[in-house]
């Protein structure tokens, strides 16, 4: 039996994305920058595509989605697209549970002398709203908070937080990779300035991602070229990965209210299952979580205390199950979790945190088997740990 429960890091592409794709690479393979009919047609799929997206998150105009080659993309193009408008450093906000793709940029702002501000979260992983206010300066000019965090599966509070931001003439950009075709978004009515999306986390292929940008927020183009996507993004567009986005946001959108309370099901079945588990603890936010995201780790008090996430990752997968781990490996030495650590969990929990999250394909069974699995993979450990 294989069960997979990875979908926060890719979902397999849908049969109807994967017929798109052979469309394209058969017949409308073109040059989008072309004149003649071969670009003609290419440049109406990527056009069509760029309704699909904005239909995803709400949007009426579908100018304002700008395709990037991926979520880490969009991110980097909504942070430096901002901040390199100015000739001298200013403030930005962003909070301590960020994804790479955020944390890593405000990193490298920072040895330009940027001033960073990251906000702290609680064991839940929520920003406080009245804390991010009272980070706000006068030279604050862009707050970044995901939306949906990977790792642990918390909802931050977005709608509050960028109405706050706004009151205080503050751009507000939101990571929202996890969130799109889970949880349905508004962009007319959310106060966000940009958002990011990927394609693979929603049956599209690898390789392709968006933002989307509000009017009247300007950019700074960070590549350069022949000006496509509105100038903002150069280079000739992967029109087959770009139709792909396009068909997947489509389905996401029509089936986004069953499958979300379906996945909603599994997820709480999975924390029930594994609720009388002494030597688990689940992460992030019960009440505002992503549909299907389930996330643990050892606790401090379990005499598996020092077991890794990776670890259990692969004997699950010795098990046929696939999920994911939280803590890094640098150089051969595991580094506990920078999302745990920030959530206030020790070291050694902070390095043994496991993700599962459900997809389209996900079953009851399948969750089922998992705890069953799971819970004899630690009874298992603990017997070793036993004096012979």
């Amino acid at each position: 039996m294989q069960i997979y429960l990875d979908y926060s890091a890719t979902t397999p592409p849908h049969p109807l994305v994967l017929e798109k794709v052979q469309e394209v690479c058969t017949a409308d393979w073109g040059n989008p920058s072309s004149l003649h009919s071969w670009g003609n047609r290419a440049a109406t799929l990527i056009e069509m595509a760029r309704m699909q997206v904005a239909g995803l998150v709400g949007g009426t105009n579908p100018d304002n989605i700008i395709f990037t080659a991926g979520g880490t993309e969009a991110d980097n193009l909504a942070i430096f697209g901002i901040t390199s408008q100015f000739k001298t450093p200013q403030h930005l906000i962003i909070s301590s549970v960020e994804h790479p793709a955020i944390a890593k940029a405000a990193d490298y702002l920072e040895t330009q002398g940027w001033q960073i501000t990251r906000l702290p979260v609680d064991h839940f992983g929520r920003v406080n709203p009245e804390e991010f206010e009272r980070a706000i300066q006068p030279n604050t000019i862009l707050a970044s908070i995901i939306y949906g965090q990977s790792e642990v599966g918390t909802l931050q509070p977005i709608e509050e937080l960028g109405a706050i931001a706004h009151k205080h003439d503050v751009l507000f950009h939101t990571d929202a990779v996890q969130v799109a075709g889970r949880v349905a978004i508004d962009v007319e009515t959310l106060p966000v300035d940009l958002l990011s999306l990927s394609s693979h986390k929603i049956y599209g292929l690898q390789g392709t991602g968006a933002l989307y940008i509000r009017d009247g927020v300007q950019l700074q183009p960070q590549l350069f070229g022949g000006g496509q996507e509105n100038t903002l993004r150069s280079g000739t567009q992967g029109v087959p990965g770009i139709a792909a986005f396009g068909v997947a946001a489509e389905l996401a959108t029509e089936n986004l209210v069953t499958e979300s309370i379906r996945l909603q099901q599994l997820r709480d079945l999975c924390f029930e299952l594994l609720a009388d588990c002494k030597h688990l603890q689940p992460t992030g936010d019960r009440n505002h979580r992503l549909p299907h995201h389930i996330s643990f780790v050892i606790r401090d008090d379990s005499p598996l205390r020092g077991l890794t996430g990776k670890s259990l990752v692969r004997q699950l997968n010795l098990a046929g199950i696939g999920i994911s781990a939280g803590s890094a490996c640098h150089s051969g030495t595991l580094s506990p979790s920078a999302i745990l650590k920030a959530m206030d969990y020790s070291d050694a929990a902070s390095l043994s945190g496991i993700r599962l999250s459900c997809g389209a394909q996900t079953q009851k069974e399948d969750i089922e088997w998992t705890a069953i699995a799971l819970k004899q993979i630690l009874r298992q450990q603990a017997a070793n740990l036993l004096p012979t």
